[in-house]
């Protein structure tokens, strides 16, 4: 197999939860410009159906706007999914939620918003696309690719409590995912993002000279560092790397500590 090939995702069927904006959308496209067929969800439907419009430049980009919060949401999207598609070979679990607040006044809202999307919904909704995920590895290797963050691995200087809980859980979910998943054929992985300009980083959106002092690498990431990422964990060339969390952050993480 050449190289070409090992990269490729050609004909292959994709989804991206949170895909309208920030580094579900980076994602998106770069699965979109290796040839994968790929549906984006978010909770804004206007917000969605605009970028999979400004996506289909790059291919096929299908928008399913749902809010997949809660087990309802989830039962819907899999069902309109599978009116549309027998199988998926590709799911990134990117949808995500942020709060910040000081200790003693952190809500239970900021803590049960944010770890029931961060953290329950890419259990249950891999739970419940299994069946068709197991029906893509019976041709190839299926993946899952769960959203964590550098802020599960090291402490960042906010607080964020429920934020940098929920994706230490994910980087330890993805593991426990992953020795249950490979029996059957799909490879469970993760991203943690370093800062990379978002609506959710808006420290490196508004000031990413200043962010990029912060960083070794002396810059903020770019939407192409991000889908390298992406592509290379939706493809055969990541098939024997099963569990791990694929930092993208420039070196923060080390120089954290």
């Amino acid at each position: 197999m050449n190289t070409t090939e090992l990269f490729s995702l050609q004909g292959r069927v994709a989804l991206v939860t949170g895909g309208s904006r920030g580094i579900g959308r980076m994602i998106a496209k770069g699965l979109l410009c290796q040839g994968a067929r790929v549906y984006i969800t978010a909770r804004k439907a206007a917000v969605c159906d605009a970028t999979a419009q400004e996506l289909s430049a790059f291919g096929t980009c299908i928008s399913m706007p749902l809010d997949i919060s809660n087990k309802e949401g989830i039962a819907q999207l899999v069902q309109q999914l599978g009116e549309k598609e027998k199988h998926l070979d590709i799911l990134v679990n990117n949808a995500g939620a942020a709060w910040g607040a000081p200790f003693d006044e952190f809500p239970e809202a900021g803590w049960d918003k944010v770890v029931d999307l961060n953290m329950k919904t890419p259990f249950f909704l891999t739970q419940a696309l299994a069946p068709m995920l197991r029906q893509a590895a019976k041709h190839h290797m299926a993946k899952v690719i769960n959203i964590a963050s550098i802020d599960g691995i090291s402490v960042n200087p906010w607080e964020t409590y429920s934020y940098a809980a929920s994706k230490a859980g994910v980087i330890h979910l993805t593991k426990r995912m992953s020795l249950e998943l490979i029996k059957d054929g799909i490879c469970v992985n993760a991203i943690a993002p370093g800062a990379f300009a978002s609506e959710m980083n808006r420290e490196a959106r508004d000031h990413g000279d200043a962010t990029a002092q912060t960083i070794p690498a002396r810059r903020i990431g770019k939407d192409e560092d991000m889908a390298a990422a992406a592509i290379y964990l939706s493809s055969n060339a990541s098939d024997y790397v099963v569990g791990h969390t694929l930092v993208v952050d420039g070196g923060v993480t080390l120089a954290r500590g």
